[in-house]
């Protein structure tokens, strides 16, 4: 799409109508910026949205990235999750550095269409032995080139983890192509 000096797009996603502040992103490229902090009614929708299209298929756990893909997973997990038969899915939370708390981390690179400089994805030891062996559901908030949705697929299939789909708000047209992927919507790229 053609960037004319559009301060605002708008966006139906989910059912929830949100206008997305457009951002520079380089001399020749803008994006609509999609953030889920503190919008819990967004996040809601969306996480019950994507947790629908989840729920008839088969896997053991979800793994998503931080910052902005927390409270989506915690979400999606929240309503894949049956209280009162005692089920719960589990999720993981990728890091970008390595913390003290952890064991044995493992760690990829990635570079992100929204950060300048090249970051890490780092999985606790004790995390990686969980998802060994397990059939796992990547979810992030919007899949841009699909660099961090690779890296974070890299690194499960690291610890002997499968990877069964991937799921996403939203995409970025023009970027990621993966007819499988689940997502809930597209979202422009503006170009001069």
């Amino acid at each position: 799409m053609k960037y004319e000096g559009q301060e605002y797009y708008e966006i139906e996603v989910a059912g929830i109508r949100r206008r997305l502040p457009i951002v520079k992103i380089n001399d020749s490229l803008w994006i609509a910026a999609f953030v889920l902090w503190g919008d819990v009614e967004l996040t809601n929708a969306c996480a019950r949205a994507i947790a629908a299209r989840l729920e008839p298929m088969e896997f053991d756990t979800v793994v998503s990235i931080e910052a902005k893909g927390v409270p989506l997973v915690h979400m999606v997990a929240t309503y894949l999750s049956d209280p009162i038969a005692g089920r719960y899915c589990p999720y993981t939370v990728l890091r970008k550095s390595v913390k003290g708390y952890m064991k044995r981390p493992l760690t990829v690179t990635v570079k992100s269409i929204t950060t300048a400089a090249v970051q890490s994805l780092v999985l606790d030891g004790r995390e990686a032995d969980r998802l060994r062996g397990s059939r796992v559901v990547i979810v992030d908030d919007v899949v841009s080139t699909g660099g961090s949705l690779r890296a974070t697929e890299d690194l499960v299939q690291q610890v002997g983890a499968r990877v069964v789909a991937r799921a996403a708000v939203l995409h970025e047209e023009g970027g990621y192509k993966d007819p499988g992927l689940i997502s809930l919507g597209t979202l422009p790229i503006f170009t001069k």
